[in-house]
């Protein structure tokens, strides 16, 4: 099998996103023109959210791995070299806790490819999509107020219960167009690598499960629902029994989100001492409030970003989207 992630993230300047975003990227671009031409992307709101400000998340992207400990590596080298161009605080989370903006909001996608049956392991691992979730929650606020587990998952538009066609783009889990893998969007964003290992370990277990699990539509937007509001529940703690049979795993690792986490530390340290401790986290592992300098955006480095990156990238950026909506041949 092949592994991939794709990973957006905000990058904070003044408590928002800004469009000097776009700079950071234009000097990826000029560090590995190529390989970040086709691995870097720039995410934007959307009506009506435009009147908190343009820009969402940026994302960047690994290679095609063969395992998951050579993809977590990957991970690693990008995260690394985003943070070196980087003098924004980056806040890898699924909504930023003083907006209210579904359509501004940062995910991480797991691509699976090379399977002998795609289509039951689909339908094995979106029954467990629920569950898993938990293990990278991570979007506990709107408008500075207490949300639940996830407000990127209750209310985000560009993921949703599943259809009847796999390949319809704006929902949990797809069969890529594009790329003809399985791509994982539910996820939130979040910092912790032991995390994500842990969720790659268990979906590598589950796509190589030999029977055809019985999905239920009902069952998984009632289970999708708990884990967006209040996190492990009656529903999750059927799928958490259930997918124990299959592999050796801590009730915990569900229990204990990310979210619930992160909402205890802004409590007691506010705003600004969360996303710094967010970006140090993403930079050293270590989540903690270290340097943190309020700054204002550049005007010179938001035109530079501008013709250095999101002109150059606007004709394979329509491409891609034509390409993964179906318009365009294979």
């Amino acid at each position: 099998m092949t592994y991939g992630i794709e990973e957006e993230v905000f990058i904070v300047k003044s408590g928002k996103p800004s469009l000097e975003s776009l700079f950071y990227l234009t000097l990826l671009l000029w560090r590995r023109g190529y390989s970040n031409y086709f691995r870097t992307a720039s995410n934007f709101s959307h009506m009506p959210d435009l009147r908190g400000g343009l820009m969402g998340g940026v994302e960047i992207s690994t290679e095609v791995c063969c395992d998951v400990d050579s993809l977590l590596g990957a991970l690693v080298r990008r995260r690394k070299e985003l943070a070196e161009v980087s003098s924004g605080l980056i806040v890898p989370m699924g909504h930023l806790f003083n907006e209210d903006a579904p359509t501004k909001t940062c995910g991480m996608h797991v691509h699976i490819g090379g399977l002998a049956d795609i289509e039951r392991a689909y339908n094995n691992l979106a029954h467990f999509l629920p569950l898993l979730a938990l293990l990278t929650a991570n979007s506990p606020c709107a408008d500075g107020k207490y949300f639940g587990c996830s407000y990127r998952i209750h209310s985000c538009p560009f993921i949703g219960p599943l259809k009847n066609n796999p390949s319809y783009r704006f929902q949990d889990i797809i069969i890529s167009k594009r790329l003809k893998t399985l791509e994982v969007r539910i996820f939130d964003a979040t910092w912790d690598i032991s995390r994500i290992k842990k969720l790659l370990e268990i979906i590598e277990v589950i796509v190589r499960i030999e029977k055809d699990i019985d999905f239920v539509p009902s069952f998984y937007a009632a289970a999708r629902m708990e884990a967006a509001m209040s996190g492990y529940g009656k529903f999750t703690d059927e799928l958490f029994n259930q997918l124990s049979g299959f592999c050796d795993i801590s009730q915990d690792l569900f229990r204990l989100t990310p979210s619930g986490m992160l909402y205890d530390y802004y409590e007691k340290n506010g705003l600004n001492a969360t996303l710094a401790a967010l970006d140090n986290a993403y930079r050293t592992g270590k989540f903690e409030a270290v340097g943190f300098h309020e700054e204002k955006p550049s005007i010179a480095k938001i035109g530079i970003g501008i013709i250095g990156y999101f002109i150059p990238k606007l004709p394979y950026t329509v491409w891609k989207a034509c390409r993964e909506m179906g318009d365009v041949p294979v």
